[in-house]
């Protein structure tokens, strides 16, 4: 039961993400050239929805499915690893014309060539693994 609530949400999501056009190369590239503001809608939505739900949750005491309270750990001031990571994933959107979500979505929709994105995003994602103890931390 539990693994069809997950893919009833990914269905969802492609849904949402296709029909608001953010899997669309061309909205992510008028957005890296200041072109369109519909992707910095969308982003700026979520950013939004998501700190409405972080107060809620810290103002209402919630507790997760096993009835732990949520905690949120303190804010890390190391911005130096941070600034990296988001130019690798910005350069890395920029190339491809998709971030980790959509990827998937473009794939559904039949663009094949996103295996290839999806390999380089495990690829990725193992190197780090490997180099962790040696990266900014």
């Amino acid at each position: 039961m539990k693994t069809i609530k997950f893919i009833l949400t990914g269905i969802f999501f492609g849904i949402v993400m296709t029909q608001s056009e953010a899997v669309s190369w061309y909205r992510i590239q008028e957005m890296f050239r200041f072109q369109s503001f519909i992707m910095y809608g969308i982003i700026g939505t979520a950013v939004l929805t998501g700190m409405v739900l972080i107060a809620l949750i810290k103002r209402l005491r919630m507790r997760d499915s096993q009835g732990q309270p949520i905690h949120f750990p303190d804010k890390d001031r190391r911005w130096k690893k941070y600034l990296a990571g988001g130019t690798i994933f910005g350069l890395g959107w920029a190339m491809t014309g998709a971030c980790p979500g959509p990827v998937f979505v473009l794939l559904g929709q039949g663009y094949g060539v996103m295996l290839a994105v999806i390999a380089g995003a495990l690829a990725g994602t193992y190197v780090c693994v490997l180099l962790g103890d040696r990266l900014p931390q």
